[in-house]
């Protein structure tokens, strides 16, 4: 690749820049593309139920909710006038099913505010996430506001899973205008040149609004959530910054003693670009651990990773070579600092070799010491408990939380619970299960087409309207909780699915969607940990030689980890800093956050470990020495590897400019891990445990070691005279 970049960049320059406008451009309507949903399981019971309730009674569970502000009390003939206007031309609509308020339907208590001034009109959109996010969208404009008197806000659901979109765009663009002057300050801090702290810059720039039109590409053949562009955008920035990064600063090294820039760049691309490309391939295969995930919202973190991290090594091993070309020398124009020079030895027994020299004298007790502390930091998250995003983990200004906090605080909420139960087959003794139902302690009521019963005994009589639970031999329960907490519901899901039914039951509903939501991922969680350990093992192996050597990376990097998700435990579950960070203590932590962070963070630490191992290895390969060549290699590459995991902690903290929950999470748990494996891991265990594995830190089986010969990778590669004359 080096030599097509040598002999065509000004053609690769042109190119580069032609694709990402043309990238560019299209991510601007990307967002029209992107779903605000994604947290269900296609497969689960909660799905099927929805789905027969659509297609055999033409109803799904309400998803839209219009809090109906009179000004004066709800029965007030003037104001039944024009909220019936408003339920009237809500039913008009296309695609909107299950329209009640308290006007038309009985004046029904659950649908009035306690002082009776408010009543709710519920209604359910029809169709995919997708087709339901693009009705809201036009829908919540036309109804919010005075019509006659009368003041409406939307909420529900569906309005929710909109706003998420909405500010999910808005997130972007927040973050990229908090990463992009923060990191150009670091990296003038870390070159010390104007010229070297813009390129991984300009890689950056180029790397997102490429991977905004790969995104843009898979949304045309694929749903996609929104969460794929906030992870692409900063995820992004930072992978593209972390490999130009460690590209530019070995081709400074290899000025210092190659004849032409030409030949430093070779050489810089036969080491350094080699440690990049397998860099992105561990974060690219880290992050397509996501696919085995049933959930839209994190297969899209999936495919965001893949294509970010193939996208910045592309744009790191093209572009930025040809840049490097026509800035050749003068890559250190404009100095804002002194440089100072230095020896040798001074290069070889800086701040990193002399740490690792003296952790390496003590190796036990360090060890030791260093992975009680990291196991004591992960101890808050054996009370993980999981839960999913919902009203309080949206902004305070936004319609959904506004009309969602209005209803738990002035109505009836466990009768809008949205609870019920599909018999899709035969209704066939029906009022024996309803009758049933009604026994369990934390069920109120159950109506369904024989009546409505409480406390196993009828309650009311069948009626016109309770015609509308049967269809044919289909039929179907509404079930309404004693409360509406989400402890009490799941408590009720679980007891109603105990329950044996006369014919095949669905039950379905809003947190019956989450609680096989989170199944799903406790359920694939542990393939996707198998995968994602086998497959960097096999590429560390491939890295190193060694069988010691990967098998240490993984058990290091889930110690950082832990007390990572610890952290985020303590922070978002606990809520302490809580007032600090601006979100709304709910006693949980969403279920996807570890899920998603654990890809993200896992593939950044094998990331690092690459570079780190690869330097080692490299010097061990040269003195054969297994104690020197950690302390060396760690000077060498130290300076940079800390630079680059501050540099892309920096872009993380843009997921704090976000004011949804569980994005915040990312913005904290993200710098967490990256900081944590780059300076407790790097610069204590890393080096105490390889001097205590010595030699036998490189060893493997002579079968192994001969596969490794023939098909290893490493950093050092082919002489630059000899890639000069195949060049």
């Amino acid at each position: 690749m080096i030599g097509f970049v040598l002999r065509r960049y000004r053609a690769v320059l042109i190119i580069a820049a032609v694709l990402a406008v043309l990238a560019g451009l299209a991510g601007t309507t990307l967002f029209d593309k992107l779903q605000g949903g994604g947290y269900f399981d296609p497969a689960a019971e909660s799905t099927a139920a929805a789905d027969a309730l659509r297609d055999h009674f033409g109803q799904g569970a309400p998803n839209v909710v219009l809090l109906v502000d009179t000004g004066r009390a709800v029965d007030d003939p003037e104001s039944g006038r024009a909220a019936t206007a408003l339920v009237q031309k809500l039913q008009a609509e296309a695609d909107i099913s299950g329209v009640m308020s308290y006007w038309t339907s009985g004046r029904l208590p659950a649908l009035r505010d306690k002082n009776g001034h408010a009543g709710l009109i519920v209604a359910t959109i029809l169709g995919d996430e997708m087709q339901i996010d693009h009705r809201i969208a036009r829908l919540a404009p036309e109804f919010a506001g005075k019509h006659d008197g009368i003041e409406v806000r939307v909420g529900g659901y569906a309005m929710m899973m909109h706003e998420t979109v909405q500010q999910g765009q808005k997130d972007v663009v927040a973050g990229e205008a908090v990463a992009f002057p923060l990191t150009l300050i670091a990296l003038l801090v870390v070159f010390g040149t104007v010229v070297g702290a813009a390129l991984p810059l300009i890689t950056g720039t180029v790397t997102t609004m490429l991977t905004m039109g790969v995104l843009w590409l898979v949304a045309e053949v694929t749903d996609l959530s929104s969460t794929a562009t906030n992870v692409a955008s900063l995820l992004g920035l930072g992978l593209a910054i972390d490999y130009s990064l460690l590209i530019v600063n070995r081709y400074r090294e290899e000025l210092t003693t190659a004849d032409d820039p030409r030949a430093a760049l070779i050489a810089t691309m036969s080491s350094a670009g080699r440690t990049v490309a397998f860099s992105a391939l561990t974060v690219a295969i880290a992050l397509s651990s996501m696919l085995v995930f049933p959930l839209l919202a994190v297969r899209s973190i999936g495919y965001a990773g893949i294509a970010v991290a193939l996208t910045a090594a592309l744009v790191s091993l093209t572009v930025l070579p040809a840049i490097l070309l026509v800035a050749g020398d003068r890559i250190d124009r404009f100095r804002l600092f002194r440089k100072r020079a230095g020896t040798s030895r001074e290069l070889d027994e800086g701040f990193w070799h002399r740490l690792a020299t003296v952790v390496m004298r003590r190796p036990l007790p360090i060890a030791t010491v260093t992975v009680l502390l990291l196991l004591a930091l992960g101890l808050p998250f054996l009370r993980f408990h999981p839960g999913f995003p919902d009203y309080r983990s949206m902004p305070a200004g936004s319609a959904s939380r506004q009309v969602a906090e209005t209803v738990q605080r002035d109505f009836d909420a466990a009768e809008l619970s949205g609870l019920f139960v599909v018999l899709p087959d035969s209704k066939a003794g029906l009022t024996d299960y309803a009758t049933a139902l009604s026994r369990l302690g934390n069920v109120a009521r159950v109506d369904t087409a024989t009546g409505s019963y409480a406390k196993g005994a009828p309650a009311i009589p069948a009626t016109a309207v309770h015609s509308r639970f049967e269809n044919g031999e289909a039929a179907y329960l509404s079930i309404v909780p004693t409360a509406a907490d989400p402890a009490s519901m799941d408590a009720v899901i679980r007891d109603i699915r105990a329950v044996p039914a006369p014919s095949r039951a669905l039950v379905g509903g809003v947190d019956a969607a989450n609680m096989d939501a989170i199944h799903a991922l406790t359920a694939r969680a542990p393939l996707a940990l198998g995968y994602a350990l086998v497959a960097m093992a096999l590429l560390l192996f491939l890295l190193t030689g060694s069988v010691f050597v990967p098998v240490l990376a993984l058990i290091l990097s889930a110690l950082s980890l832990s007390a990572t998700f610890g952290a985020l435990v303590w922070i978002f579950q606990d809520g302490h800093l809580s007032g600090l960070l601006g979100f709304t203590v709910t006693g949980d932590l969403s279920a996807v956050v570890p899920v998603m962070l654990f890809a993200v963070a896992f593939g950044l630490a094998m990331d690092y470990q690459v570079f780190l191992l690869a330097r080692i290895r490299e010097e061990y390969e040269k003195t054969g020495d297994a104690t020197a060549s950690v302390a060396i290699g760690l000077e060498r590459i130290g300076r940079i590897v800390t630079a680059a995991a501050i540099l892309i902690s920096i872009v993380f903290l843009g997921f704090l400019a976000s004011d949804i929950t569980f994005m915040k999470a990312f913005g904290i748990g993200l710098p967490l891990a990256v900081l944590a494996d780059a300076t407790i891991v790097r610069g204590f265990l890393l080096p105490a445990t390889l001097r205590l594995g010595g030699r036998w830190t490189w060893w493997a089986p002579p079968p192994l070691r001969r596969l490794h010969a023939r098909i290893g990778l490493r950093e050092s590669g082919p002489a630059p005279a000899e890639v000069a004359v195949a060049t």
